[in-house]
């Protein structure tokens, strides 16, 4: 409950009668020395207690570990970004989505949502006017409270009085009002303070989904060109193994092989053939995906799609061995989006123990009333008020201290949040270099194993032509060939999306 204590400097009215406590000028010097407080804790920006670098802290074999930050360690996080993989149709691509996307378009309107909010609450420190006027016709009751009145007063004439009293007029009003609410305790600043945690919270957010987008269409994209290449090999495969057979069939024929060989031959190629289709699923699943992100209809992006540029060489992509320093985790616009939101859960805790305090706030309003148009505007028919006006809550059955209580556990909610996204985010940046270091390990083996399988393979035909071996050897080798190339391709599309869920986590979007 609140008692509010009418204190003005105007004369005493029949609806302001309490005794003023405190002369007008000693309230008002009073309000304005504690105008520049402001109750409840004081945000402090929290510093995680993060490793020095991701060497000091990682999970797993130490094979994977990336070695301390060297001098050079910052350069070589500023080559992570989309730049990196040096394509101009996935830049495109993630242009689009971000263009386009309705996550994209719902984060940006929910910040637009926050900006107004900040200025609506920043509205609350300036005073507010307000301008009225009225012109009305109006007639008193013959029985109401003139009457009372008159019987109180018992005139001889009372009949008389009650019908010119109620006889219809008109009464003209207008002025303003003006009133201003001294910001003592800093409750409309902690609630400034809040708006803007808030605002940078949608900042961070919308930061998040251009992120996250880049990173979805990054990842389909590298996933449709692994299926395009499996495509390549498999129609190459396929040409080569008819070849093949035909060769096989003539050297049957001519008696120089059986016919266990043409039926070898015959089968590794229905083998090449059936592998094809799913090949050829798994492209348009990634086309649609991707039109899907880039806001397209389905079937819009097929030409654009449909060109499988040169590729990028894995010699191309960024070595980490220079090593990342820790601090990268903190640039993160979900580590951001948790700071945000812990300095606003500590702004509303100022907010509600400025609710425990009075509130002073200063009023004036000034205006014209007359019964008499002819009158209305003229200096006697003016009428103002000024003071302050002081309220103070007395008893409310403890809803404003549990308030405080409230805002101070959601405070301590987000503090616990922010700390659980810090160490999410190290874990996330700890698993991306791990797969990606050991990807590489992966992937320069296989190049080892794709050339040497080569190698073997053309020896082989070399032998079985000039009649050193049977056709099993080559056909072996060819099918060794085969998976090699395929693993080969399989590992350059695993080091590429590797590298997109680095960049995601390291939020180097930048090039």
């Amino acid at each position: 409950m609140n008692a509010p204590l009418c204190i003005s400097t105007a004369p005493r009215s029949p609806r302001c009668n309490a005794r003023p406590t405190l002369p007008a000028a000693l309230l008002l010097a009073v309000a304005l020395g504690l105008a520049g407080c402001a109750v409840g804790p004081d945000y402090q920006p929290r510093t995680a207690e993060a490793p020095a670098d991701f060497a000091s802290w990682h999970g797993g074999a130490a094979e994977l570990a990336p070695p301390p930050p060297s001098a050079t360690a910052q350069a070589a996080t500023a080559a992570i970004s989309w730049a990196a993989f040096q394509d101009a149709t996935l830049a495109e691509l993630q242009a689009r989505a971000l263009a386009a996307n309705l996550d994209v378009q719902t984060a940006i309107l929910r910040l637009a949502q926050s900006r107004s909010q900040r200025k609506a609450t920043a509205a609350a420190q300036a005073p507010q006017l307000n301008l009225d006027g009225s012109a009305v016709r109006q007639r008193p009751s013959e029985d109401g409270t003139t009457a009372r009145t008159i019987d109180v007063l018992r005139p001889v004439n009372r009949n008389q009085l009650i019908e010119e009293l109620s006889e219809p007029f008109n009464l003209f009003q207008a002025g303003f009002d003006a009133s201003w609410e001294l910001d003592l305790w800093g409750r409309v600043r902690r609630s400034i303070e809040a708006a803007d945690a808030d605002l940078a919270g949608s900042q961070a957010t919308l930061a998040q989904v251009r992120l996250s987008i880049e990173a979805e269409i990054a990842r389909r994209y590298f996933e449709l060109r692994a299926a395009q290449r499996q495509i390549e090999l498999a129609r190459a495969d396929i040409a080569a193994a008819a070849e093949t057979l035909e060769l096989v069939k003539v050297r049957a024929d001519g008696g120089l092989t059986t016919d266990l060989d043409v039926a070898r031959q015959a089968a590794q190629l229905a083998d090449l053939r059936a592998r094809l289709p799913q090949s050829l699923a798994q492209e348009a699943q990634a086309m649609n995906q991707i039109t899907l992100l880039a806001g397209e209809g389905p079937g819009a992006l097929n030409t654009m799609l449909a060109a499988r540029p040169a590729g990028m060489a894995t010699a191309q992509l960024p070595d980490l061995s220079l090593g990342l320093p820790s601090e990268v985790a903190l640039r993160r616009p979900d580590v951001q989006r948790a700071q945000a939101q812990l300095h606003a859960a500590t702004a509303s805790i100022g907010v509600a123990v400025a609710d425990l305090y009075p509130r002073i706030t200063i009023g004036a309003g000034f205006g014209y009333e007359s019964t008499t148009g002819s009158k209305f505007g003229e200096w006697g028919s003016r009428q103002w008020q000024i003071g302050p006006t002081l309220q103070l809550p007395i008893f409310d059955a403890g809803r404003r201290r549990s308030v405080v209580t409230l805002r101070q556990l959601q405070q301590q909610e987000a503090a616990v949040a922010y700390q659980q996204t810090v160490l999410k985010a190290w874990q996330e940046i700890d698993d991306a270099l791990s797969a990606y270091a050991a990807e590489r390990l992966r992937n320069r083996e296989l190049g080892l194993r794709e050339k040497n399988s080569r190698n073997a393979y053309e020896l082989a035909r070399v032998r079985y032509d000039n009649g050193l071996t049977d056709f099993l050897v080559p056909l072996d080798a060819q099918r060794n060939l085969i998976q090699a190339q395929r693993e080969q391709a399989d590992s350059n599309a695993r080091l590429a999306t590797d590298l997109v869920a680095i960049t995601k986590a390291l939020a180097a979007t930048g090039g």
